[in-house]
């Protein structure tokens, strides 16, 4: 990697990207080279230590058992809180963002600790597993249009006080608590439940990520119109779905 560039780290492809949450990284990695930045980007097994010095982490989804697996691998690797407290951002999906939190419930149905990167705990709910498109209204602190993505999952996820909801929920079940959450992020540390891949439906989050990475207040702009079309067609099929 160049001390110049932008170091963007996708974790543990081999075991968190069962749900195309890989078209995440490639959105940043374009967005960025769209703003003529020099981008370095490191794909990081799991028998591999995850590197210290990047600048952008990404986390996906992935089945019970692998994940259980990325975060033994990730307790015991412990450099993605070093890269933390080296001001790094981590974006984490489902999967990944149970992991974040302080614990889950694996694959064996014992309660998993968790990276406790995010004031988050996650049960496992009783009721019909969530599933399908969802509209929110993320935190107006953030600047940030209207998030639109697809949830599949069985787990329920509490935030704790130092923990701020990612969005309030419009359309589907969200964090899954029925309290109207979606996600939930700190300073430069975020979960969210969302597929889509959510960073290409909602291009907007993967700038801020690239302006926290950058230390900067605003991005050149760039041709928004493939990503806006997906935006529109999927938000307007949401909408037409029965409540």
């Amino acid at each position: 990697m160049s001390d110049n560039s932008l170091r963007i780290v996708w974790v543990y492809p081999d075991l968190l990207s069962t749900y195309g949450d890989q078209g995440n990284v490639l959105v940043v990695e374009r967005r960025a080279r769209q703003r003529g930045l020099d981008v370095a980007r490191l794909d990081v097994r799991s028998d591999q230590p995850i590197p210290t010095s990047g600048d952008i982490y990404l986390i996906g989804g992935g089945e019970d058992r692998p994940q259980r697996l990325a975060a033994e691998r990730l307790r015991r690797d412990r450099h993605l809180y070093q890269a933390v407290n080296n001001g790094a951002i981590v974006f984490a999906v489902c999967a990944g963002y149970q992991i974040l939190g302080h614990e889950f419930v694996n694959d064996l149905g014992q309660r998993e600790p968790g990276l406790g990167l995010l004031d988050v705990t996650t049960t496992r709910g009783e009721g019909e597993r969530c599933v399908g498109d969802v509209l929110a209204d993320i935190d107006p602190r953030l600047g940030l249009p209207q998030l639109t993505g697809f949830e599949n999952h069985q787990g329920v996820t509490h935030l704790g006080p130092t923990a701020r909801p990612l969005a309030q929920v419009r359309l589907g079940k969200g964090n899954g608590t029925g309290d109207g959450t979606e996600g939930a992020y700190n300073d430069t540390v975020f979960g969210t439940y969302m597929h889509g891949p959510v960073l290409a439906r909602n291009p907007q989050i993967a700038d801020l990520l690239l302006k926290l990475a950058l230390d900067v207040n605003a991005l050149p702009p760039t041709d928004d119109r493939w990503f806006e079309a997906l935006r529109d067609e999927r938000i307007s099929t949401a909408q037409q779905q029965p409540a």
